[in-house]
């Protein structure tokens, strides 16, 4: 499939961050970008993959590589897919509907937020998962999974990691005036503005949701192993890989860093995914070599959507897909589960 690219010029990959950031308001850019306090974890997540070295094979016969990746059951063309993200109708007037419609173009993943803009009913695309946040009364979220499970969503994913939102000083003074924000998680009965809330989490709420939903639960904003194996024992079939790009405790490790352990720890148990800092498709051959199944894209979806709506979430997530595959028949692997063994002393987890 050809797409026509925006009139950016030069490498679209390399440029698409500038772009995007000339059309979004600059309150809704300082919250897409910021993160947590100092921004240390933010401003690491990226070189942590790029540390990553591989053990090429050569004489393979690769010429052609498979990207068909499962999830949970289903079948995607690709291991890349989209994380979930909130301020999309902030970026784009069709938020989520455009990321879908893009994410279904490329054949992947979709991770819709609970704070999305967009009713359920009107997504479309393909496959989804909902990303859940918990409020502290926990029946609210009922009518949100009942509402989520009729109009097909194939997963919930738990945000294990954000009890509450974490401080980001690089929103502290931006200047909202003019921005509506009156379609703020249009899918609860009585919306909130957002703002500080807090709700305690247990795994007990793993339990919940599962019992509750009646369809498959991820845990994401696990870093630690041990974590990872409760959170399956709790009834978890999946693990997310998260620090919530950066957004909430600063100097948080990086899920470069952590992913291994966690598939260590996994085993074959269940499948394991990751977010933070994926930047190029070398960025996700590093995590497939590490143990990842799925390897999922934050803020540059956004960058995508905001510069092109739907054609440019399909283009960015078919060019990163064409660069990992292109870096994986370097690498002599045909298939992601062939990434397995190009690592060097297990990744920046082993140095």
């Amino acid at each position: 499939m050809t797409l026509e690219p925006p009139s950016l010029g030069g490498r679209w990959l390399g440029t698409l961050s500038d772009e995007a950031r000339r059309r979004v308001p600059p309150a809704v850019w300082a919250y897409v970008e910021s993160g947590a306090r100092e921004g240390v974890s933010t401003a690491e997540a990226t070189s942590q993959w790029q540390a990553v070295r591989f053990r090429t094979r050569v004489l393979r016969g690769v010429a052609e590589v498979d990207l068909q990746t499962s999830l949970l059951g289903e079948t995607f063309a690709s291991p890349i897919g989209v994380a979930p993200t909130a301020m999309q109708r902030a970026v784009h007037p069709q938020g989520e509907r455009a990321m879908a419609a893009g994410t279904a173009g490329a054949g992947c993943l979709h991770v819709v937020s609970s704070n999305s803009g967009t009713r359920f009913e009107d997504l479309g695309g393909g496959p989804w998962w909902l990303q859940a946040y918990l409020p502290p009364e926990r029946e609210q979220m009922v009518p949100v999974l009942e509402e989520a499970v009729e109009h097909g969503v194939r997963a919930i994913v738990l945000t294990a990691d954000t009890p509450y939102p974490g401080t980001k000083y690089g929103v502290d003074d931006a200047d909202w005036t003019g921005i509506d924000l009156s379609w703020w998680r249009c899918n609860f009965a009585e919306p909130e503005t957002p703002g500080p809330w807090k709700a305690s989490l247990s795994l007990d709420d793993v339990t919940w949701l599962r019992d509750r939903a009646g369809v498959p639960v991820v845990v994401k904003g696990v870093l630690r192993g041990d974590d990872a194996v409760r959170c399956l024992d709790a009834g978890a079939e999946g693990v997310y890989v998260s620090n919530h790009g950066g957004r909430q405790l600063d100097r948080s490790v990086s899920t470069a860093f952590a992913l291994a352990e966690v598939v260590a720890a996994v085993e074959e148990r269940a499948e394991v995914y990751v977010d933070g800092g994926i930047r190029t498709g070398l960025d996700a051959m590093a995590a497939l070599a590490l143990g990842a199944r799925a390897v999922l894209v934050g803020r540059p979806a956004l960058h995508a959507l905001a510069v092109d709506g739907a054609r440019g979430v399909e283009r960015l997530l078919t060019e990163l897909s064409d660069e990992l595959g292109d870096s994986m028949v370097l690498a002599g692997c045909e298939t992601p589960p062939d990434t397995r063994d190009l690592l060097v002393d297990g990744g920046p987890a082993g140095r």
